[in-house]
């Protein structure tokens, strides 16, 4: 288990003992590794000398989830590796997909039971990371980036603070880039407040970017939201995401896909992926799926 102790604010560190509680009553042999820093889940997931039957587990946040899965993707090999996350973080997003329960009791069950499913990744190239970085649950660009940055900032728990900050930039309603958005071979061009291509269906806390979302389909799900004039359209727009039924609204499209290359043609990308920051003022992203890159265990 590689946990960040600053995971939930710190949460993650004062939890450790009740952690180690449950692993010891699960009768699974186990060792904690805490990271130190951003960057340090990868590392020690690439170097970590697993065999048959061994499992690697996030224990916090999207953020450690998605450090764990780059430094195990970064291995190689012909084995899907396996996945497990026990979730302390303040959103939580990823395990909301599969169901993952947030209680850690329940959670540790889940992990004692070493159930596994099939896990696709995604990959986006570009911004901080021409070489790419994977990711399992979503990537945002544009408004979704931006409120991220900003909430990332802030002092109360992630879904109050997203949405928060989501307000504020309703109100300013600045002008979206545009944006060319190539999707399996389909190219359209459309001044664009948010884009998200997604693996998951939750980010943000409370914001259902992807609601149909399958994390094994071999697919990624894009939903794109075209430049509102009006904020109260906007508002509106935004506040359907807390329901998953943004799909079918005016100025909003929704497909899914395996290849899809987003270029700014006006104006710059802001983009994360799993809350990681992928650039403030890129020009350009690719993103594609990776079918059954990982193993996750789940309920």
């Amino acid at each position: 288990m590689i946990i960040n102790p600053a995971a939930g604010k710190g949460k993650a560190a004062r939890r450790r003992p009740r952690i180690e509680r449950l692993l010891r009553e699960s009768g699974r042999d186990f060792e904690i590794i805490e990271t130190k820093g951003p960057g340090d889940a990868i590392e020690i997931a690439r170097g970590l000398p697993l065999g048959p039957g061994d499992a690697t587990v996030a224990a916090g946040g999207d953020g450690t989830c998605n450090e764990v899965a780059n430094g195990l993707l970064a291995r190689g090999g012909s084995e899907a590796p396996v996945l497990g996350t026990l979730p302390i973080g303040r959103g939580n997003d990823f395990a909301s997909t599969p169901g993952i329960p947030e209680d850690m009791g329940r959670a540790a069950r889940v992990l004692a039971a070493g159930k596994t499913r099939v896990l696709d990744a995604g990959f986006v190239k570009g911004g901080f990371f021409p070489e790419g970085r994977y990711f399992v649950n979503g990537i945002g660009v544009g408004f979704d980036a931006r409120v991220g940055f900003e909430a990332a900032r802030m002092r109360i728990k992630s879904g109050l603070s997203y949405a928060l900050c989501a307000l504020l930039l309703v109100a300013k309603n600045e002008p979206s880039p545009v944006i060319r958005i190539t999707c399996d071979g389909r190219e359209t061009t459309i001044p664009a407040t948010l884009v998200s291509i997604v693996n998951g269906r939750r980010m943000g806390g409370s914001f259902y970017m992807g609601p149909r979302a399958v994390l094994d389909d071999g697919l990624l799900d894009i939903c794109a939201v075209r430049h509102q004039e009006s904020r109260l359209a906007l508002a509106r727009i935004l506040a359907s995401y807390t329901k998953g039924t943004q799909a079918g609204r005016p100025g909003v499209s929704a497909g899914s896909g395996s290849s899809f290359r987003l270029e700014a043609l006006e104006g710059a990308l802001a983009a994360h992926c799993d809350g990681e920051t992928i650039c403030r003022e890129g020009r350009e992203l690719d993103v594609t799926c990776a079918p059954g890159a990982l193993r996750l265990i789940g309920a």
